[in-house]
């Protein structure tokens, strides 16, 4: 009996050692975690939850921004309508003091309010340097069929103004595939629904240019064609590819690197200016004309057709049936260089960095 106190102060110890085991603390710990964690229904529920609130932000986001570039698209050609009757009307009214008062009170309103929105908003469907400094043009391409599979709404929208002689260069006869003469003929036919006459296209047949993406064309032969092009035919400005060349095609990229060149060495004459067409990155390059509000913001000069004057373009794409695949039918209806083009001036500034990162 004198040894219970003793047996009594063990079970107690070990009593109190077992409640302040590593395994009782890793059991409290594990409960604990169980009640932070919820149950894996519960984890699905919350994520579905969170999803489907996203894709409605997502969905409403897609459906503001549609409906800002259809309402930009329309207000774009409604600015842009010629001037010209609302001016021949005014000068009619100052010259009768009768006429003034036939005129419509709306009218007025709305003519006032476009040109507030004019001069407010400066929206064009066509931006583009002066007709003066741009009578005479040159459109440097690579191939039969980038003239409008690129360059359609530039070459519309200049073959429509008053006075201004729009020349391509096309520096390979298109013979890939052993279809020089078929191409040839397309080209012509191409440029005739844009508007250019045979007469100003000049297609180059040189052995050391074949249109061969895995050909490199040696700069200083480009370039001696572009110049003998400018020089002969008194151009004004000239347009061709970026250093990116739109689709990253070897020849397209050597030509801007030709025209570069000759900028940096300062051989072209003082009055012509250099411009290129904007490479774009492949989302927007499909967006169609929902890409107008980023052009709109990012470009100095652009070209924007509606629908109908679209439809040339395509017309004069269709021309090019050699090159009709079931991907350049997708093209035409969905890429935005049916529709809209964008350019900006090279200085000689622009032209020295991209060099540097050309040749880093």
């Amino acid at each position: 009996m004198r040894f219970n106190w003793l047996s009594e102060y063990v079970a107690s110890t070990l009593s109190s050692i077992a409640s302040t085991s590593p395994w009782r603390q890793l059991q409290q710990q594990v409960h604990q975690v169980q009640q932070l964690v919820p149950n894996p229904q519960a984890i699905y529920c919350r994520i579905r939850s969170s999803s489907a609130e996203a894709l409605e932000h997502v969905l409403i986001a897609c459906a503001v921004y549609l409906l800002v570039c259809l309402g930009l698209y329309k207000l774009t050609f409604w600015l842009s309508e010629s001037r010209a009757p609302s001016d021949n009307n005014n000068a009619g009214g100052s010259r009768s003091g009768d006429d003034s008062g036939d005129r419509n009170p709306n009218q007025e309103a709305g003519g006032g309010l476009k040109q507030a929105l004019q001069s407010g908003l400066r929206l064009r469907s066509v931006r583009l340097p002066k007709k003066a400094h741009m009578e005479r043009v040159l459109l440097i391409t690579a191939h039969p069929d980038d003239e409008c599979m690129f360059f359609g709404p530039l070459i519309y929208s200049l073959t429509q103004r008053q006075g201004c002689q729009v020349y391509i260069l096309c520096l390979s006869n298109g013979n890939f595939e052993h279809k020089a003469k078929v191409r040839r003929q397309e080209l012509w036919r191409s440029c005739s629904k844009l508007g250019i006459p045979e007469s100003n296209i000049v297609l180059m047949n040189a052995t050391n240019l074949p249109d061969d993406p895995y050909v490199d064309w040696r700069p200083d032969a480009v370039a001696s064609l572009i110049l003998h092009a400018v020089e002969s035919l008194d151009i004004q400005a000239i347009f061709t590819f970026d250093r990116d060349g739109v689709s990253s095609h070897p020849n397209h990229c050597a030509v801007y690197y030709a025209a570069a060149s000759l900028c940096l060495a300062n051989l072209l004459p003082k009055d012509c200016k250099f411009y290129t067409l904007d490479s774009i990155n492949v989302v927007r390059k499909y967006l169609s004309i929902l890409d107008l509000l980023c052009t709109c913001f990012m470009s100095t000069h652009w070209c924007i057709l509606n629908w109908k004057e679209a439809a040339i373009v395509r017309s004069a794409m269709k021309e090019h049936q050699s090159q009709m695949r079931w991907f350049r039918w997708l093209y035409i209806y969905t890429s935005r260089y049916m529709f809209i083009n964008s350019m900006r001036l090279i200085n000689l500034s622009d032209v020295e960095l991209e060099m540097q990162i050309h040749d880093n």
